[in-house]
């Protein structure tokens, strides 16, 4: 296994796992449409942010997402595909993503977590810190929000 800097040609496969991952979590089809954008990793995104993708055997698994403003650095997004999930992959990422971001000299890394991945996220040492409120078919979702403190 190998993590290195995503290509702006890796774009589509990102796509594809981050699309995947989602849905592993059974949500209706219909959200996933409404998370398409959210959910699109560009060549633009590459180029701008720190992506990192893990690869097994010449082919992508996992990859995260960095994104640097000020003093604090915000995972964008940290996906693995579904048959690779509770494999050790995420938190290898997880691990490469607070090195990341530690070597960018911010003073803390901040996560808006999918309810899900909550429970990763604080075996991994971020902690919740507030409750980001949005609206999906008129009711209310609350994300964690979570932060590591360097």
């Amino acid at each position: 296994m190998k993590i290195q800097k995503a290509n702006p040609d890796d774009a589509e496969k990102l796509t594809q796992i981050a699309m995947a991952a989602k849905r592993h979590w059974n949500y209706p089809e219909r959200w996933m449409l409404l998370w398409k954008d959210a959910l699109t990793i560009t060549p633009e995104f590459i180029v701008e942010n720190e992506v990192y993708a893990l690869t097994e055997k010449g082919e992508i698994i996992g990859f995260y997402a960095l994104a640097a403003h000020d003093d604090a650095a915000k995972l964008e997004h940290l996906w693995v595909n579904p048959q690779n999930i509770d494999s050790g992959i995420g938190r290898k990422l997880f691990a490469h993503a607070l090195e990341r971001a530690s070597s960018l000299n911010v003073k803390m890394m901040t996560i808006d977590s999918d309810p899900n991945a909550e429970a990763f996220y604080k075996k991994m040492g971020a902690q919740r810190v507030g409750d980001i409120v949005t609206e999906i078919e008129g009711s209310e979702r609350i994300l964690p929000l979570m932060r590591i403190v360097f």
